[in-house]
């Protein structure tokens, strides 16, 4: 069994940042790829980044690139979403995902409960 548990959301202004953390427990960490997806009130749900395994690749929305940094500590069962320069568009539930690499939610078999975010004008 996978088990993913989201933390660090909250409310932030414009251009302020967030870090958000993914705790993974269950079978290895170091097996999954994982991934950041978030939803919006009345949007589907939708890709954010992902990293590989040994966390030397990485792919981002065009939306969030530049501004957001995923990254991974195996050690630690952890993954994490540094947010910078954030935007009221920002705003949404993020989930994190564990599973195969892709962009879309059936790569992705595992999920957290998520977390909110909610970036103010």
């Amino acid at each position: 069994q996978v088990q993913l548990v989201e933390s660090g959301g909250g409310l932030v202004q414009a251009g302020g940042s967030l870090r958000l953390s993914c705790a993974k427990s269950g079978r290895p960490f170091s097996m999954y790829t994982v991934g950041w997806f978030r939803q919006a009130p009345g949007k589907e749900r939708e890709f954010v980044a992902t990293i590989n395994p040994s966390g030397d690749n990485t792919y981002y929305a065009d939306s969030v690139k530049g501004r957001f940094t995923i990254s991974r500590d195996n050690a630690k069962n952890t993954m994490y979403l540094q947010m910078n320069s954030l935007k009221p568009e920002d705003t949404a539930v993020y989930y994190c995902a564990a599973g195969s690499w892709g962009t879309t939610r059936r790569d992705y078999p595992y999920w957290g409960q998520g977390t909110q975010v909610t970036v103010s004008s």
